[in-house]
């Protein structure tokens, strides 16, 4: 096997650093260092907290951006591991802890790649390389990137993302739905003096089941899925509910805005009003906020658009005859989940792909980790890709 120590030996030492959402700081200054030990020309912190670094061509071109979030999810059962989730232990082919496929892999692929890309060519490339490591992905896809996008200006953007060294043109979207039924509280031994929340709630799920998702020729089916719900007081001792609160995940396709998937509720809602002429409900997007390792606030609504590249269009096409000519065959497809490209191209219309090493499957699990040969050969991809878009 190919064994490029400087990719692994920087992920060990990413994954030996602990950074949950909101508390990526010491990984940020870490990055920072490394970045400008490699030889980037520019590298910079933004008030959410995400690095960004530079690498400044000889000769005009593009921007062009590579971009990898270095939060975590915690880890809910330690015990359950076999490995330290942040001893960065490798042992026979892979290497093993928390954030290992998602996605200290693909940043300490990128990092490498980049530096190794501008050592070779001597800089003399066209355009600009940007490395982003950004904050608070796991929590808000895209957000933080928001940031990043206004710094960065870039014209192209390639997710990392694990993609098993394949080329991603897309994925679907996310929001969270909130659906809230209003009754009347009494005592539960005098129900009929009261209108119970929960019961209404109930006949509106059946009819919100009834709704048909759309469909997208690569993304596939949207899901509408009930993931939660409570009654208001709760535990609600001896009392009828007087308010009700179900979420729903909708995994959105292109096109779906949020007031065309709170209109299909509302739909729903008019629609049981038949049935329950004295229905009071409302739908709305849930709303989120958390504070940045710098201090900032992080506000959104939970709306995270998808987005699809047509497999004609030039950066598709460029990032396979560069994936090609570094000997790496990579089917197309798309994300099963969300990603930061619901910011570059859901929002901002960036034409992106995604690029990364190992499985998506192993994101979040117990023993998270990534195979040497994956960090590896991303770093050859993404060299591969780097020189097709900067001739």
């Amino acid at each position: 096997m190919e064994n490029n120590e400087q990719v692994v030996t920087l992920c060990q030492k990413l994954l030996q650093i602990p950074s949950f959402s909101g508390e990526e700081k010491r990984i940020a200054e870490f990055l920072i260092e490394t970045m400008q030990t490699l030889g980037f020309d520019e590298v910079t912190i933004d008030r959410y907290g995400s690095v960004l670094g530079c690498m400044h061509g000889t000769k005009p071109g593009k921007h062009i951006l590579l971009d990898g979030h270095i939060d975590t999810v915690r880890i809910a059962k330690p015990e359950e591991w076999t490995h330290d989730p942040f001893g960065g232990k490798i042992e026979g082919e892979r290497l093993y802890g928390r954030g290992a496929s998602d996605m200290k892999g693909g940043v300490a692929s990128m990092v490498t790649a980049v530096a190794d890309f501008a050592r070779e060519t001597g800089k003399d490339f066209a355009g600009d390389i940007y490395v982003s490591c950004s904050v608070q992905e796991e929590l808000f896809e895209g957000v933080s990137c928001r940031e990043v996008i206004k710094n960065a200006r870039p014209d192209l953007v390639i997710i990392g993302e694990a993609t098993s060294t394949t080329l991603k043109i897309g994925q679907r979207g996310r929001a969270e739905v909130v659906v809230e039924t209003e009754g009347v509280p009494c005592h539960s031994s005098n129900p009929e003096k009261g209108v119970n929340a929960v019961y209404h709630m109930a006949t509106l799920i059946e009819e919100i089941r009834r709704i048909v998702p759309n469909e997208h020729p690569l993304l596939g089916q949207g899901i509408l899925e009930l993931t939660d719900i409570i009654s208001d007081p709760y535990p609600g001792s001896s009392v009828v509910p007087a308010k009700c609160q179900a979420t729903f995940d909708r995994r959105l396709l292109v096109g779906e805005t949020e007031e065309s998937v709170l209109a299909q509720i509302g739909e729903a809602i008019k629609k049981t009003k038949v049935v329950v002429p004295n229905l009071k409900a409302r739908a709305f997007l849930a709303e989120g906020e958390n504070r940045c390792w710098t201090g900032e606030p992080l506000r959104s609504k939970r709306f995270f658009p998808a987005w699809a590249m047509e497999e004609s269009c030039d950066l598709v096409r460029s990032a396979m005859t560069g994936l090609r000519a570094a000997g790496i065959e990579a089917p197309i497809s798309h994300y099963a989940f969300c990603t930061n490209g619901s910011s570059f191209c859901g929002e901002a219309g960036i034409p992106t792909v995604g690029f990364g090493p190992s499985l998506e499957s192993l994101a979040h699990t117990v023993d998270e980790y990534i195979e040497l040969e994956q960090l590896n050969r991303a770093v050859r991809g993404y060299c591969g890709i780097l020189r097709e878009l900067t001739r």
